[in-house]
């Protein structure tokens, strides 16, 4: 997976060099595929996506510098950094505003709320990284409905994604509840219930052996098995 964007961002194909012509645009990304990897100006300085490889990486957008739902998001993310960290897991945030806007952003929520965002929060100006992402339509002209969030694993894959509008934050627990039951089932080769959370029993893989069908005590034993909590 490649993009480019010209000026102020730099798009990479996988384990190549950067890119010096367009290649063809992005028709959408989906869980699975491999996050198109990019460098650019952060108020961390710049940032290379493929440089999170190794650990997990929540990639998200907001549609402005400034806004109301996005300041509460900022806060309550910075309240939880260490709790993403705990679990070996990155922040990277991206909007259309300019380096300096988020700089005097960052600065005005430390100064209100006494947190500091130290994640990276990367600039978009020209829309290209949001619109690559599938965070801003290609026919848009500003980034007022995205509230996008990517969950990439170490290897570099989405395995996850969620969107909000511009009117609705989003949920920082059920982010982490996330992150955490990728995890989990990953080191288990299990899966997560509905409503599950960490240390709540998960589900056994089902049966694909038809004497195992028949064995099961019960019509559901065969497919629906609890294998206990983990963490």
């Amino acid at each position: 997976m490649y993009l480019y964007c010209p000026s102020t961002v730099k798009w990479y194909e996988a384990g190549m060099n950067p890119l010096t012509t367009a290649p063809p645009a992005c028709v959408g990304l989906r869980i699975g595929d491999l996050a198109p990897d990019f460098e650019a100006r952060s108020t961390v300085g710049p940032v290379r996506l493929s440089s999170f490889r190794g650990r997990w990486l929540v990639l998200f957008s907001h549609p402005a510098d400034f806004t109301p739902v996005c300041t509460t998001e900022f806060v309550a993310l910075a309240h939880e950094m260490a709790t993403f960290e705990a679990r070996n897991c990155a922040l990277m945030a991206m909007s259309v505003d300019s380096l300096f806007s988020h700089f005097a952003w960052v600065r005005m929520i430390r100064d209100r709320f006494g947190v500091e965002v130290r994640f990276p929060i990367v600039e978009d100006p020209t829309l290209v990284i949001g619109r690559a992402y599938g965070m801003v339509s290609a026919c848009d002209n500003d980034s007022a409905a995205v509230r996008t969030t990517f969950v990439i694993d170490p290897a570099g894959v989405i395995r996850a994604m969620t969107c909000y509008p511009a009117n609705l934050g989003r949920s920082i627990p059920e982010i982490l509840r996330i992150l955490a039951g990728l995890q989990v089932v990953d080191a288990h080769g299990a899966l997560a219930p509905a409503n599950w959370q960490p240390a709540d029993p998960l589900l056994e893989a089902p049966a694909h052996d038809l004497d195992e069908v028949f064995a099961a005590s019960d019509a559901t034993g065969w497919f629906l098995r609890d294998m206990g909590g983990q963490n």
